[in-house]
């Protein structure tokens, strides 16, 4: 009688920390923005980080609702040097925080990827950084939350260095010619989180294009039909146009592209060079944002036989920029 009363108030306490848990996910993906992208880098064998993430914010939401349970005083520790590191200007001080961190607790992922960002002498370098940071962010989560949590996995504030260590090691892989494993990182990153707070799906849907896994890039775009930046409507004008060919709907799609980015069609076409440096922001539908498409799409679109043709009649009987 006593052993199943025990197991009776053991469910009951579980049951209410699956429901605490539950709520506090809600509370913080409401108080949560999304993060900035992360892009690819212009010349070969260049780091690909460029824009960054709010990560201030995160630590005043760290502070109002507390990190992971599973979490120590010294992960504790290390994550409040990281978020230091992240305000301070000076690069030195930041690489010397990130080590700090590291002595502090070795499960400290936002460590690695600052210094897979930083201070990484080549990009091989940066991979591993950035393997040990993933591994990192698993041990520090456990794997109750790669089952429990999968689906609002950004929800939990603990869980966004992971996420963060995972996405740049996915682009430093297909900047170093991995291309395979970091799709699959990718696709594991939307897994995770849906609602892709991080924007991988815009990346991984010009990765889909460049290998030729049209009918995958054709499903993302089905799974979020609301998106509306350049990699979203240029990528689907390419699609139907590699599709049907110069189709009406290729062409309503292209057009509609143009009227969201116009500054896109000269980049694609060569009339206008990418700078050597990637913006460090974008905004919709400005000249940054075609910047970062085509930096990352150019390569799709040189793979599509007639695509530049097609898309400079089109611009032309627009009467748009090109």
């Amino acid at each position: 009688m006593a052993s199943k009363k025990s197991e009776k108030n053991k469910q009951k306490r579980l049951a209410k920390k699956k429901a605490a848990r539950k709520q506090k996910q809600k509370a913080q993906a409401k108080s949560s923005t999304p993060e900035l992208r992360l892009i690819e880098g212009g010349a070969e064998g260049e780091l690909p980080f460029a824009l960054p993430d709010p990560r201030a914010m995160e630590a005043g939401l760290r502070d109002l609702f507390g990190f992971g349970s599973q979490e120590s005083n010294a992960d504790s520790e290390a994550q409040d040097l990281m978020y230091q590191a992240f305000e301070e200007d000076d690069a030195a001080k930041r690489i010397g925080l990130a080590r700090q961190a590291l002595e502090v607790s070795p499960d400290c992922a936002d460590a690695y990827c600052l210094l897979a960002q930083e201070d990484a002498p080549s990009i091989e370098e940066a991979i591993k950084l950035l393997q040990e940071g993933v591994a990192a962010g698993e041990r520090l989560l456990g794997p109750d939350a790669f089952e429990g949590d999968v689906g609002h996995f950004w929800g939990l504030i603990e869980t966004r260095p992971y996420m963060r260590a995972r996405a740049d090691l996915a682009q430093c892989l297909w900047a170093s010619g991995k291309q395979s494993e970091a799709v699959g990182h990718y696709r594991e990153l939307l897994r995770l989180n849906p609602n892709d707070n991080q924007g991988n799906r815009d990346v991984l849907v010009v990765h889909l294009i460049e290998l030729g896994e049209d009918a995958e890039a054709a499903d993302l775009f089905d799974k979020y039909p609301d998106d509306a930046g350049a990699s979203s409507v240029y990528g689907k004008a390419l699609l139907a146009f590699r599709r049907e060919g110069d189709s009406e709907a290729a062409r309503e799609a292209l057009d509609a592209a143009i009227a969201q980015n116009e500054h896109v069609p000269a980049l694609l076409l060569g009339k206008k060079r990418l700078p050597n440096q990637l913006p460090p922001y974008m905004g919709f539908g400005d000249e940054n944002e075609a910047v970062h498409y085509v930096a990352t799409a150019l390569s799709g679109w040189d793979q599509t036989p007639d695509a530049h043709g097609w898309l400079g009649s089109r611009v032309k009987l627009a009467g748009g920029r090109a």
